[in-house]
């Protein structure tokens, strides 16, 4: 198990469990000593490796996982006749990645080989080396990923320890990279600095992914990056890559992931949750049969998320399973607060999401359409739903639209775009 922030010193340790037939366990270097704990005693790892900055704390991170020997960075290099490699099958354990999902309990996610081997190649069709920028830290899966990816290509990628854009430009100036992958909150603190100090002209890939990606976002990286190309991916921890939308259709489709990657059966189950099929799945939750039966219908992953096929079999996310928000405690159905609102004097439609709150955990949002010449107000809302919903699912935050995010096929509002829209903050015009 390593907990360090990110440093190439991290990348060897990966390589060498893979060698020695080891697990690698990278553990999120933003827990503290007590969260990392918790994790650690799922983990139960023979060796515990963490930086001088969490050397401190090794000790008894050791001691809560079971009696561990701890070791700080940098390691000693062992010769090469000191290493015996076991024989191992492709379908050994590589890797295990941590990730909450829906319930806050860590679930370890167990990677083998074969899968980390594959997942590499998806999406990479490269006709040079790719240098790419990685904006994630080396304790999520996507780093290593993209690490993978630029070592098929014969290329290089470069680290750095916080996304913001000065991190990430000047490494694509210094390093003359062509590829850079950000989230859309990150693409859009990029779009709102100054990029005249960099010379950015090496780049000739913007991907993105992860959450969803606003039509504006597109069209805004095309503006400020001519000639380059933007990719759209959706997949997770769990699955690999499951969906991807080229550049020749990002303009075309918006809200969409597009068709399912190479080697990749998707379907949509009877509550029209996204499942996928491929040789990229995880093996499992470490340590944990139930959420791991849960987890595969037959064989296909459950993602959780809801979405639409289009005719062409390109797919929309347009939610979660359990659309749920969880604020101060209490749950609260956007169905129900939308149909109290439905009739509110002003309002032609309307569409509740949670969005991310520090005090609340969620606070409930409501995204309107207005009916023409009307100007609904967040105070209008609220009294409109006095004697219809309890205090704490009324709106505590009007978002005016001049329409809903949908999909082309079926009509659905895209709740996930919708949140990844206000909180980027990137609007037509």
């Amino acid at each position: 198990m390593v907990w360090a922030d990110t440093a190439l010193e991290v990348l060897p340790l990966f390589f060498a469990a893979a060698k020695l037939g080891a697990v690698f366990a990278p553990l999120n270097a933003r827990l503290g000593a007590a969260e990392a704990a918790a994790v650690a005693r799922l983990a139960e790892p023979r060796l515990l490796v963490t930086d001088a900055a969490r050397a401190a704390d090794a000790p008894a991170l050791a001691r809560a996982a079971g009696g561990a020997a701890h070791a700080t960075l940098p390691l000693e290099h062992a010769r090469d006749d000191d290493v015996v490699e076991p024989a191992l099958g492709e379908r050994d354990p590589h890797v295990l990645f941590f990730t909450s999902g829906s319930t806050g309990r860590p679930k370890g996610v167990v990677l083998s080989h074969r899968a980390n081997w594959l997942r590499g190649f998806q999406g990479v069709f490269a006709d040079e080396p790719e240098r790419s920028v990685c904006m994630f830290p080396l304790f999520h899966m996507a780093a290593f990923t993209l690490a993978l990816a630029a070592w098929q290509t014969r290329g290089e990628i470069a680290f750095v320890r916080s996304p913001t854009p000065e991190a990430l430009l000047g490494a694509v100036e210094r390093r003359r990279a062509n590829r850079l992958y950000c989230i859309p909150l990150v693409w859009a603190r990029i779009l709102a600095a100054d990029l005249s100090g960099y010379d950015l002209s090496s780049l000739r890939l913007l991907d993105t992914g992860t959450s969803a990606v606003p039509i504006e976002l597109v069209r805004a990286l095309k503006q400020r990056f001519p000639g380059t190309r933007t990719r759209i991916y959706y997949g997770s921890t769990e699955a690999g890559s499951v969906a991807t939308l080229p550049d020749a259709e990002v303009l075309a489709r918006p809200g969409s992931v597009g068709r399912a990657a190479p080697g990749v059966e998707l379907r949509l189950g009877p509550d029209g949750e996204i499942q996928a099929r491929s040789p990229f799945l995880m093996d499992g939750y470490w340590g944990d049969a139930e959420a791991t039966a849960a987890a595969f219908d037959d064989g296909w992953y459950r993602t959780g998320d809801l979405g639409a096929l289009d005719a062409d079999g390109c797919l929309s996310v347009v939610g979660r399973l359990r659309d749920v928000i969880r604020s101060g405690g209490e749950s609260v159905s956007p169905a129900e607060v939308e149909a109290a609102l439905a009739g509110c004097a002003g309002v032609r439609e309307v569409a509740v999401v949670g969005l991310p709150d520090a005090e609340w955990g969620e606070r409930v949002c409501a995204v309107v359409v207005a009916e023409p010449g009307a100007a609904p107000t967040l105070d209008g809302l609220q009294a409109h739903c006095e004697g219809r919903l309890a205090g704490f699912k009324r709106p505590r935050r009007l978002v005016l639209l001049p329409e809903l995010p949908r999909t082309a096929a079926t009509g659905q509002i895209q709740r996930a775009l919708l949140v990844e829209r206000i909180a980027t903050g990137i609007q037509e015009g």
